[in-house]
């Protein structure tokens, strides 16, 4: 079977070897040589969130009878676009990251088309040619939308005279500097050419003295041009923000919708998106969602929903334990199959299973099984006794004469499950210790949110992101989360600097340092400005 591309094998063309992954092959050339070689590339890209959606649509069709799909969403839903109004979008695609949350109050997406430009102005372009200010100010009505030749109102009248998508940038040029349209697509791709700014370069003295020729003021056509070297570093088309924001959409739709099919659909994709499975948890759960334990007697190997239509909670699948992987997954899918639980004790689950010993403790060690009698410190010792009646082991006691175990308190509860999972559905690791912290340090998410500006404040967080991107020239963007919600937390370079092994390397953050709120919008992103940084004591 197969077919053919060329005229001869590639193995004639270029050199290539075995990858990384087992069963595939890379060329040695990157991409840019395979095109100047004239080979025939194509660039084949899988978005997480498709299978997020699919799943969770699957989900729906299951537990509830739904029918929706892409092709019969619901438009316009209120309720939809006020969520994302308040950057309520942990898991939703795109629009989830720091810098997305921020913008989202701003521009506040009431319509489609909103939702189109929020997702392509938080990119280097519009930042690095300082059109996202202009944008903002404009749509809220603070200044006038500017027009500096007649034909730019009709090509950016839809963003208010801010040149924010591809396909503007080469009307642009195609009305006020002569552009032809193959000349603008050669525009288009010396803009999208990465790490060639030359390329770039060699149009500025053409489309900045023809803008002037034709009454066009320097400043905007130079302010124009710098938006085109930011499309260097990133160039954002129309139609590809159109087709992510019908995805980002979606997405909003279960979520504020559909929460439990949401996240447990996301959970199931994972890994993707700009939160951990832990982060995750703890949003699912204030979205008023209940996360339930992973069991053997109620888990299957993925994330599932259990209880009444309506109010379903999401149950944690066996995938989450640490320990097990593709050879227990094939056993626990053809045992659901075959031999389906429940299970009524440790000796036959471990006959109907065939799980190793080592399996079994994993479980043990996440509180799997519980639905069998045995906590985990007793579960521990009824595996290592099991294993040793099997003569694998040491012998240990009978289970009569067993020692008694301390049960485990809430704070270990949750520390052991971190250690078997990554997460836990029993709570925040700072929710137990908080008491612990003296009591200017005790601050919540929650609470910092109420703090008005300028407020001095100390805050306790466990640091889930670190970003210092190219456009905030040093600035270091951190994401700090506890039990009530997430902290954006800013570190100008001075500061970064001055506690860079802390910043870099802490898991639990404290920060001392000032609220600081939204100058444009009223109720917007809070940022809490770091002054100092500090290692918490418990």
């Amino acid at each position: 079977g197969g077919f053919l591309l060329g005229d001869q094998p590639i193995t004639s063309l270029v050199p290539i070897e075995p990858a990384t992954m087992p069963g595939r092959t890379v060329i040695q050339w990157d991409k840019q040589d395979v095109e100047d070689m004239g080979l025939f590339k194509v660039d084949l890209l899988g978005l997480g969130a498709l299978s997020h959606i699919r799943r969770s649509l699957a989900l729906l069709a299951q537990h509830e009878g739904s029918t929706l799909s892409l092709a019969n969403l619901p438009q316009g839903d209120l309720a939809t676009y006020a969520m994302l109004g308040r950057a309520e979008t942990v898991g939703v695609f795109q629009v989830e990251s720091r810098a997305q949350m921020a913008m989202l109050p701003r521009l506040r997406p009431r319509i489609f088309y909103d939702l189109v430009v929020q997702i392509a102005i938080v990119r280097p372009g519009p930042i690095q040619g300082d059109m996202v200010h202009p944008y903002l100010r404009r749509r809220l009505g603070l200044e006038q939308a500017d027009y500096p030749h007649p034909s730019l109102q009709q090509i950016l009248g839809k963003t208010y005279g801010v040149p924010i998508f591809q396909e503007q940038v080469m009307k642009i040029a195609m009305e006020t500097a002569g552009y032809t349209p193959g000349e603008a697509d050669q525009l288009r791709r010396d803009m999208a050419a990465w790490h060639s700014g030359s390329r770039i370069e060699a149009h500025h003295d053409r489309i900045v003295e023809r803008m002037v020729a034709r009454g066009i003021s320097r400043a905007f056509a130079e302010r124009f041009f710098a938006q085109l070297r930011g499309f260097g570093e990133y160039g954002f088309p129309e139609s590809h923000a159109a087709s992510f924001a019908l995805i980002a959409y979606m997405t909003a739709y279960l979520k504020c919708h559909h929460p439990a099919a949401f996240y447990c659909g996301l959970l199931n994709a994972q890994p993707m998106g700009f939160y951990g499975p832990a982060t995750l948890i703890g949003s699912l759960q204030r979205d008023g969602v209940e996360a339930l334990p992973v069991d053997v007697n109620a888990s299957d190997w993925e994330c599932r929903l259990e209880g009444e239509k309506g109010r379903h909670a999401v149950r944690l699948g066996l995938c989450y334990v640490a320990g097990l992987g593709t050879r227990e997954r094939l056993l626990w899918q053809t045992l659901r199959r075959q031999a389906p639980p429940p299970f009524t004790s440790l000796a036959q689950l471990q006959a109907r299973a065939q799980l190793s010993y080592a399996c079994l403790l994993a479980l043990a060690r996440a509180g799997a099984l519980q639905s069998l009698g045995l906590a985990r410190r007793e579960a521990i010792w009824a595996v290592q006794a099991q294993r040793a009646a099997a003569g694998d082991a040491l012998p240990l006691p009978a289970a009569a004469d067993s020692p008694g175990f301390a049960p485990l308190g809430p704070q270990q509860t949750i520390l052991w499950d971190h250690r078997a999972s990554g997460l836990s559905v029993h709570g925040h690791l700072l929710q137990t210790c908080r008491a612990r912290l003296p009591p200017t340090q005790r601050c919540t998410a929650a609470q910092l949110q109420q703090l008005g500006e300028r407020r001095a404040v100390d805050y306790v967080g466990v640091v889930i992101c670190r970003q210092r991107p190219q456009t905030a020239r040093g600035v270091a963007f951190f994401t700090l989360e506890d039990e009530s919600g997430l902290v954006n937390v800013v570190l100008f370079t001075q500061v970064f600097a001055r506690y860079e092994v802390l910043a870099k390397t802490a898991a639990l953050l404290g920060v001392s340092g000032r609220i600081q709120r939204d100058p444009l919008v009223a109720g917007g992103a809070m940022h809490l400005i770091a002054e100092r940084l500090w290692a918490p004591h418990f």
